[in-house]
């Protein structure tokens, strides 16, 4: 056991209060950027480590309550919703893929997050020491990608919502939600984590509206599923790609909202509370978008505006459709707002994700890359507002299959190469010297890429295994990635270690 392991201690969390974020005011700016921003007391440091007497986090409630809110949002309806919509899969189906795959998606969050608080640097730091120096920056790359897309997919039910209510044009609502979570994020660790903390409550009752006029409509059934058994197989196979990638899809950026907390917090503890915070939400609203997407089949109206407006429409009409009480239309917006707690986190590591691609990238203000990364998501979310669902489900699967191969390298050399905490050195993680050189992570990769591509179903492209399930194919690559890349990473890193020591 490593010393820093014997110098964990239980933290009792009923000590910890608001108090416990303290100011960042001792930070010194290097550029008029970073200056302003200390004016208003944001947070200015990029990558660099967090150091122990900084790490003031005290509180599980911060873990707890950083995906709960993300995951209350309107988008987590939207993804439950694909279930019966777009998969045709009965509700029972839905109920079964929703619950164990959100658990399973959430496991790697909460391991992955114990990092941030043992060495204080950010996920995809890290990454450099899981994967190599070579695929740790390439994987930095892809986290970026995923966050800005994530943030545009996002965006469009929400906007939905909002042109449902009134005449608002598509663009005008995007760059509504991107100003608004752009102006939250720069502000960084602790306007992130103090906003997610109560921004759940208005969610969690307008849920309960959503059901208690969803009930009076007595639109619900429990469906059936159509067609042959191998096609029932691949769409569920598809769905569980969806629900996985929806929550796993935090893994790559999972440490970067733990690094202020002390080293010794016990990681079990920590990690319990962000899975709990992560599935539980998600399990609630998912269910919840697939009893609504299962109205579609037996009310006109609901599958009227599904077909006009999606989800948004969908939601709108459960709430709005035969009443003219404009109390309904105020929760229609409130619920609209529920993205910015969604996009909020993708904004923060967006923003610290560029700068460990390069050292010269780093040199720019953290400050800056969030507002860059918001508008170029403003840019994607126009176009996929008009081609949602598709988007949506794409997108999430392509999330799923990064992750994939990302577990299947980090958890190799984390559990087999390092065994455990103890064989990281993260004193000068920008020292080349002190890291793997990265060729056993390139290998790895290009064995998940080669599983992605057999194995992939989406509407653009179907892998030569996919097209085997069933009628419109079935995505199993995210299971398959992690093997290959399992068995990629295996076959060159003992040579890898062997010839360069690292």
């Amino acid at each position: 056991m490593s010393k820093l392991e014997q110098e964990e201690k239980t933290l009792n969390p009923s000590e910890s209060n608001e108090e416990d974020f303290e100011e960042y005011d001792d930070e010194q700016p290097t550029n008029f950027i970073d200056k302003i921003g200390l004016r208003f007391n944001a947070e200015i440091r990029g990558i660099q480590r967090v150091p122990e007497n900084k790490r003031v986090d005290k509180t599980l409630l911060s873990p707890l309550f950083m995906f709960l809110s993300p995951n209350l949002a309107i988008s987590a309806l939207s993804t439950g919703a694909l279930g019966p919509t777009l998969f045709g899969l009965d509700f029972k189906t839905s109920i079964i893929v929703i619950v164990l795959w959100s658990i399973i998606g959430a496991l790697p969050v909460g391991f992955y997050c114990s990092f941030g608080m043992k060495f204080g640097l950010r996920q995809q730091i890290m990454s450099r020491y899981f994967t190599g120096n070579i695929m740790g920056r390439v994987f930095a790359l892809f986290n970026v990608i995923s966050c800005i897309g994530w943030n545009a997919i996002n965006v469009i039910p929400c906007v939905q919502l909002l042109t449902a209510v009134g005449p608002l044009p598509a663009w005008a609502g995007c760059l509504i939600f991107v100003v608004i979570t752009c102006l939250l994020a720069v502000f960084g660790y602790k306007t992130i984590h103090l906003y997610e903390r109560y921004s759940w409550i208005p969610n969690f009752a307008i849920y309960l509206v959503i059901i208690a006029r969803f009930s009076q409509s007595h639109s619900f059934t429990w469906g059936t599923m159509e067609g042959s058994s191998a096609t029932k197989a691949g769409n569920v196979l598809t769905f569980i790609s969806t629900i996985f990638g929806f929550t796993a899809g935090w893994a790559p950026s999972a440490a970067d909202y733990t690094v202020y907390m002390p080293h010794d917090t016990p990681a079990w503890k920590v990690g319990s509370a962000m899975v709990i915070g992560l599935s539980a939400p998600t399990i609630f609203a998912a269910i919840l978008g697939a009893a609504i997407g299962m109205g579609t089949f037996t009310n006109e109206a609901y599958s009227n505006a599904f077909e006009e407006n999606s989800v948004g429409g969908l939601v709108y009409e459960i709430l709005c459709g035969d009443n003219t009480n404009q109390g309904y239309r105020f929760v229609v917006v409130l619920l609209a707002l529920s993205g910015i707690a969604n996009n909020l986190p993708g904004s923060y590591s967006l923003s610290v994700s560029i700068q460990c691609m390069w050292s010269q990238l780093a040199k720019v203000p953290r400050l800056v890359w969030c507002v860059l990364g918001n508008f170029l998501s403003l840019g994607l979310s126009i176009p996929a507002y008009y081609v949602f669902e598709a988007a949506m489900s794409n997108f999430l699967s392509i999330i799923s299959y990064n992750v994939s191969i990302y577990l299947g390298i980090s958890l190799t050399e984390h559990f087999i190469y390092r065994k455990g905490y103890s064989g990281y050195d993260v004193s000068n993680f920008n020292d080349r010297k002190t890291l793997p050189v990265g060729i056993a992570g390139v290998v790895a990769f290009c064995f998940g890429v080669v599983s992605t591509v057999l194995c992939m179903d989406q509407t653009w492209y179907v892998g030569v295994i996919a097209r085997k399930l069933g009628d419109y194919g079935g995505d199993i690559s995210f299971e398959l990635n992690i093997v290959f890349a399992f068995i990629g990473y295996n076959l060159v890193r003992p040579f890898e270690k062997k010839y360069f020591g690292r």
